[in-house]
């Protein structure tokens, strides 16, 4: 009974397979529907599926049970009403196991606690198919550590052997073996790994999302500064802390997703691309005042002109930059305009705020294009909490005047953080030890994540010392609140050095995305008027799936990347519709859906079928079977989806995702040239495959940030 749990089936397939065969001449469908609506609207108040499918709240069990009394009525069946409701399978109250290897691991666990009074973890991982589909790999560690004392283990494998027979009964497991040094490699059951498979393309691919240790979590991202557009050297940033979000967003950890800008003090006066974009190093330049300056400079009405005194935003910053270095006067007009800004003057305030309305205006442009969600905290958010949170570490005493500046000296590194200049003002470091601050003792986050170029690494890792020192952090740098720095490599170009502009301006983002989607559609269109078919496509299909592949094509590109490493940008290279690229993988995509769109059969009547088995109803339908040697190699790899992502979040590597999905391409390459699906005796069965497949690579997508097409 636990598909009742999540849907309530009141319609022509339930009529017809569960219920009374008398009722065929009445119009099963739409009678169906009618009830389902009416109790939808006039009672439970939740959204209609079709086909007189709706969500079920707990509130709405009881007139589940009353619905259910009502077609037993009408049926002249009886409805057993023993069976329990539950609540249904939602993204806040879903009943998830965990990842394969999750549930392996508590099977093992129960057999080491069976047989070693000490607490031992246990080792499981995947294996190579010659040796079975997972492996325990306890035996050789429990040996050394048993050296010399008394125990009734002879070696590695009499463990090994001990582990395997203690396993309790599961239905998980088809055999056990054990091999070498105590390696115990188990094989899973065919039956369960199609009971898996089955459960997830009724409940949800939701039911599969791993099992994490922690509730919130931060992660810091892109973070560009404010008056300065964003260019080719935020993309990293952007596009991997948006995929770490999104993974752990779907293993139900609470993401708050933060944009550090620069918003406040001074910015570098080098090219933020070479010391890094998001967390620049601290040199006296005050760009705000700079920019304030020249503004009131150039229109004495700034007001009344609005955004057209600035105009291009990045055509006012250098022509405000050139004055600032060849002016003197402007040069002392520009640190006094810090002065006043810092101390709230009035005018200087909201030229101030006009500046960076017309920054997030530009951003936005980028966001909106990448699909990427961000609340922005910047530095001045956190400016207010700095002097109560520099006095937490005087009366600790961890703050030493050091050639006038104040300094918290960190063991290992020969400079000391610096957290007050010498003239008094606050610095990057002062600023982000406050926002560690806030978002541990405020905002409660058990995992901050920054998410920088790997140049930042040392600044990172000292204030995060300094943290710990105060006692913010714990010692144990695996223990909660933690912190991560997850550093990212450059992006360069042909020529191996980063990469800019024939004329050596740093790349805006902006018009790199949009030459993405112009050659995307270029390319799209020449495909479609090759084989005939350009003129089944409307203007709005043909826009949107070149911004699909576009800029999915972008994204794909960096993420399938370790992210320390350098990579170099190619549009021709991602663009490629062959190899490991997103073009192939959104194309395999839609031919997995044109697989299904062909058959006659209804693939959502041969997921729902799979539920009237659970009633014990024995419809002939639904059932996955994995005889052939790559219907199983496929149905293993699906399944182990969880653990993937469970490995891409613990690790912070979104490649891990990446080659997990191009795998399962290939996989399903692999199956598809073996296994006949279309008019085979076993086509229900691979068509449901077909299906799984689709949607562990939709979601797939959409935790990369891509949006999946469906046809081509």
């Amino acid at each position: 009974m636990n598909s009742l749990c999540q849907w309530l089936f009141i319609s022509k397939l339930v009529i017809k397979d569960m219920f009374c065969r008398s009722l065929h001449s009445f119009p099963h469908s739409v009678m169906a529907r009618s009830i389902a609506q009416h109790i939808v609207i006039t009672h439970c108040h939740n959204r209609l599926i079709g086909g007189g499918y709706f969500r079920v709240t707990s509130r709405s069990l009881d007139l589940l049970r009353r619905a259910r009394v009502f077609v037993s009525a009408m049926s002249n069946e009886i409805v057993p009403m023993s069976s329990p409701l539950e609540a249904p399978t939602t993204s806040r109250n879903i009943k998830r196991v965990g990842s394969v290897k999750q549930q392996l691991s508590r099977l093992v666990k129960e057999s080491l606690e069976s047989l070693f009074p000490d607490e031992v973890q246990p080792i499981v991982a995947a294996c190579q198919a010659k040796f079975g589909d997972y492996q325990c790999n306890n035996a050789m560690v429990i040996w050394s550590q048993l050296k010399g004392k008394a125990t009734q283990f002879k070696n590695p494998n009499s463990i090994g052997q001990a582990i395997a027979k203690n396993l309790p009964e599961s239905e998980m497991i088809e055999s056990t073996s054990v091999a070498g040094p105590g390696f115990v490699n188990i094989e899973l059951s065919n039956k369960w790994i199609s009971k898996h498979i089955q459960n997830m393309l009724v409940n949800g691919i939701e039911q599969w999302a791993p099992i994490l240790s922690i509730s919130r979590a931060v992660v810091d991202f892109s973070s560009p500064n404010i008056a300065k557009e964003m260019h080719v050297g935020h993309l990293r940033s952007t596009i991997i802390g948006d995929t770490l979000a999104r993974m752990l967003e779907f293993s139900n950890v609470e993401v708050l997703r933060r944009n550090h800008v620069g918003d406040w003090g001074t910015q570098e006066s080098i090219s933020p691309y070479i010391k890094g974009p998001d967390r620049p190093c601290f040199v006296k330049q005050p760009v705000f005042g700079m920019l304030i300056e020249y503004l009131f400079e150039q229109f004495p009405n700034w007001e009344d002109a609005g955004d057209q005194a600035i105009g291009d935003l990045q055509a006012f910053y250098k022509a405000s930059k050139k004055k600032f270095d060849d002016d003197p006067d402007f040069k002392a007009r520009a640190q006094q305009a810090v002065v006043k800004l810092q101390s709230g003057e009035g005018k200087y305030r909201h030229a101030w705020q006009k500046i960076c309305e017309i920054s997030r205006k530009e951003f936005d442009l980028v966001y909106q294009r990448l699909n990427v969600q961000l609340e922005e905290k910047g530095e001045s958010f956190y400016n207010p909490y700095i002097r109560g949170v520099l006095e937490e570490f005087e009366r600790n005493n961890l703050i030493k005047e050091s050639e006038g500046a104040r300094v918290v000296e960190i063991d290992g590194y020969d400079i000391p953080l610096i957290v007050v200049k010498k003239d008094g003002g606050y610095n990057y470091a002062s600023t982000d030890l406050t926002c560690l601050w806030y978002r541990i003792k405020e905002e409660k986050a058990e995992w901050i994540i920054y998410v920088t170029d790997v140049g930042q690494q040392q600044h990172f890792h000292m204030f995060f010392s300094a943290a710990r020192l105060i006692g913010w952090l714990p010692a144990s740098k695996d223990a909660y609140p933690k912190v991560s720095h997850v550093g990212l490599g450059l992006v360069l170009g042909s020529d191996g050095k980063r990469f800019r502009t024939r004329s050596s301006e740093v790349v805006r983002l902006v018009e790199l995305l949009d030459e993405a989607k112009d050659r995307s559609r270029a390319e799209l269109i020449k495909r479609l008027e090759d084989n005939g078919k350009i003129t089944d496509w409307t203007d709005a299909e043909l826009e949107s799936t070149a911004e699909a592949v576009g800029y999915g094509a972008i994204k794909y590109a960096d993420l399938k990347n370790n992210r320390l490493t350098n990579y170099t940008f190619s549009f021709d290279q991602m663009l490629n519709d062959k190899g490991n690229t997103a073009v192939y993988l959104l194309y395999a995509h839609a031919r997995i859906c044109s697989i299904i769109n062909k058959s006659s059969k209804d693939i959502e009547e041969l997921k729902k079928a799979s539920t009237c088995m659970s009633w014990k109803i024995n419809t002939g339908i639904g059932k996955i079977v994995l005889d052939h040697v790559d219907e199983r190699a496929l149905g293993l790899h699906l399944i182990q989806f969880a653990e993937i992502v469970e490995e891409a979040c613990s690790n912070l590597l979104p490649n891990v995702l990446c080659e997990y999905l191009y795998n399962l391409s290939e996989m399903f390459t692999g199956f598809y040239t073996s296994c006949q699906v279309i008019g085979s005796e076993q086509e229900e069965s691979r068509l449901l495959l077909c299906e799984a497949t689709a949607i562990v690579m939709t979601k797939c997508f959409h935790l990369l940030g891509i949006t999946p097409v469906y046809r081509i």
